[in-house]
Formats: C-alpha cells, sequence, structure tokens
C-alpha cells in the first residue's frame, strides 16, 4: 500500500541518497539529469560544469530533485523537493560547499572526474535549489 511520508523521512531521503535527478525546463520541454547533492537546512546544494541544464536553471529557475531508494519493486520510498535555483557565489561559502561534495562523492560526476583527470576544474558553478515543499511516498 502506497503511503504518504512525512517531512523528516523525505529529508533523510535526500540525506542517504548517492544519486539525485533534476529536474528542470529546456526550450519549453522537460529534462531531467543526474546529480549528486547534499541537504542542508531548507537546501539542496550541489555543483555542474557550465553546460545545458545551467543554462536552462539561469532561464528559468523553477526545478525539482527527486530522490528514491529500491529494495524491490513492493518495497521502494521516493521523495521530491520542488524549489528555486540560486547560484552560490560568495567565496568562502563555494569552498565549503565544494569541500563537502567532493569528500561526498569522488569521482561520481563530471566535475570531479574531471578534475581527477585534467587536475584542475574548468569553472565549477556551485548551486543549491531552495526548497519550496517536500513531498515523499513510500509502498511498503
Amino acid at each position: 500500500m502506497i503511503k504518504t511520508l512525512n517531512d523528516q523521512d523525505a529529508r533523510k531521503l535526500f540525506e542517504s541518497a548517492r544519486v539525485a535527478r533534476l529536474g528542470c525546463i529546456v526550450n519549453g520541454e522537460p529534462y531531467v539529469v543526474p546529480i549528486s547533492c547534499l541537504l542542508k537546512g531548507n537546501y539542496l546544494y550541489s555543483h555542474s560544469l557550465n553546460g545545458l541544464k545551467i543554462s536552462a536553471l539561469r532561464e528559468n529557475p523553477r526545478a525539482c530533485v527527486q530522490v528514491d531508494e529500491i529494495e524491490s519493486e513492493l518495497e521502494w520510498r521516493s521523495a521530491i523537493a520542488f524549489g528555486r535555483y540560486e547560484e552560490v557565489t560568495n567565496p568562502n561559502e563555494r569552498a565549503e560547499v565544494l569541500n563537502k561534495l567532493f569528500r561526498a562523492f569522488p569521482l561520481l560526476t563530471p566535475v570531479e572526474s574531471t578534475i581527477a583527470r585534467d587536475g584542475l576544474a574548468q569553472e565549477v558553478i556551485v548551486f543549491r535549489i531552495r526548497i519550496d515543499r517536500l513531498t515523499a511516498v513510500s509502498e511498503e
């Protein structure tokens, strides 16, 4: 039976997720890509190389991020955070977020892979999704 989860359970899903999916709008169409992210307060923090998703989010900052935990076809949990894209430009905050992301997700995303391969980062965009609303459901 599918049941609605509370805010605390939704946050736990985000805290334990290795991969999240960011949804945004590109040229009027839905666009979903995998990201790594960290939940801190009412924000989901992430990073990216400059590209299609960053251009899309700058044009239309409304976004959602989805995570799930799947044990089996009949035992799973899923959460979605709806919110607004914001770039992190403060140097100290950027460094703190990047350090936490690099520790939590070494070599998992193109940002980390590029830094490991090339020894230096292209311009890394650090961003957050300011959470307006969380929803979560489970099948147990």
